[in-house]
């Protein structure tokens, strides 16, 4: 791989993270008229979207054959289930990342989101000690402890904040100060567990993929049912959902991002 379509990736991965941040944030704030969409509804479709992004991909690579492409399904998947089930551990805790995700941006700003989302680096550091035997030097470690400097400045309590308080309670900024460092502590697990699994196998990214949505979607649906069962059966599954829900959505399928630079 040519190290432009590796900076390519990186640039288009920021962007998207970015967007994605500022667009869910916006959405979840936004006061309109009506009810507001389902944030569990979103996922499930976002790894819905997922799933056939991976099939088009697998389509692709098996020449664009459609009898080729079944029998990669069947084989790599139906016919391999232990490995199959493998997936359902970091499917879950990426299903419940993503939901957590949106509890966070419902309850702090964009900018304190960001940047304490960043812990995730931190714990994606231990889990790959942890887990993966890596070893990490010096000038690493020393990067990772001012990371977590940064982040508990940002959390610091200012008078600017004052400001801010009629938007933002101290509960519903600690509910979301919760959800982000949950979903960074999932974020480390399920990545490194991710990438254990696929140095160990010879299945594709692709295909791993459309067994990591094929998971999540269930999970996902489950937690419709139990958590927002009754608004869905009310107002339906797509209820409140305009423009901008789709542009989350769709940013929110990033799961395929840049697992082509793990190597």
């Amino acid at each position: 791989m040519s190290a432009n379509l590796k900076y390519l990736s990186l640039g288009i991965l920021v962007f998207q993270t970015t967007s994605l941040v500022l667009t869910m944030r916006y959405s979840r704030t936004l006061k309109e008229d009506g009810p507001r969409y389902l944030s569990s509804t979103a996922v499930v479709i976002a790894e819905l979207l997922k799933i056939i992004a991976c099939i088009i991909l697998v389509y692709k690579d098996s020449k664009c054959s459609l009898r080729a492409l079944n029998r990669v399904l069947h084989d790599e998947i139906l016919n391999k289930p232990m490995e199959t089930l493998k997936l359902a551990i970091p499917s879950g805790i990426y299903t419940l990342q993503n939901n957590l995700l949106y509890v966070a941006l419902s309850n702090l700003d964009a900018a304190t989101y960001q940047v304490t989302y960043q812990l995730k680096i931190l714990t994606t550091a231990l889990f790959s000690v942890s887990m993966l035997s890596k070893k990490l030097g010096l000038y690493q470690w020393l990067s990772l402890v001012i990371l977590m400097a940064g982040v508990t400045f940002v959390q610091w309590p200012s008078d600017s904040q004052e400001s801010s308080s009629k938007e933002l309670s101290a509960g519903s900024q600690f509910v979301g100060l919760m959800a982000v460092l949950t979903a960074c502590f999932s974020s480390g697990f399920a990545g490194v567990y991710f990438e254990k699994i696929l140095k160990e196998t010879k299945q594709s990214v692709w295909i791993r993929n459309i067994q990591l949505g094929s998971f999540g979607s269930i999970f996902g649906l489950m937690g419709v049912y139990i958590y927002d069962g009754e608004l869905v059966s009310k107002n339906g599954f797509f209820q409140g959902y305009n423009k901008l829900t789709w542009i989350v959505v769709v940013l929110q399928v990033k799961h395929l991002k840049s697992y082509i630079c793990i190597e």
